[in-house]
């Protein structure tokens, strides 16, 4: 059974930098076809899809988001990390990890296991 659990700061003032963490257990960063995301929700929204790092370390990001967020790896601890600069008010929300099975020429097929979830709050 694959397990997502995200961690970070609850609370983040305008203009840092959001840094949030989340360990994966049954299940390897590494393994081919899968894929670790972030994404997010925001107070009455739909879901936003953040970016991506793919089993050979390979990054992609929303366009919209792209210039503000970094995704990155630490495989000895089997763990992913997003970092989101210039944060504002906006960028509060709900953020889950995710884990996504693509095809083999990267394309997406399902989301199969999600964190639970952790709160942020940009506010001063």
């Amino acid at each position: 059974q694959v397990q997502l659990q995200e961690s970070g700061p609850g609370l983040v003032k305008p203009s840092q930098t959001l840094s949030l963490s989340c360990t994966v257990s049954g299940g390897r960063l590494t393994t081919p076809d899968y894929y670790f995301s972030w994404m997010r929700q925001a107070p009455g929204q739909g879901l936003e899809w953040m970016g991506a790092i793919g089993y050979s370390g390979t990054t992609s990001y929303s366009p919209s988001l792209k210039c503000r967020t970094s995704i990155s790896r630490d495989k000895s601890k089997n763990q992913f990390t997003l970092q989101l600069t210039s944060v504002t008010p906006e960028d509060t929300a709900v953020y889950y990890c995710v884990r996504e099975g693509r095809t083999s020429d990267g394309d997406y097929i399902a989301s199969d296991y999600w964190g639970r979830g952790h709160q942020v709050t940009v506010t001063e």
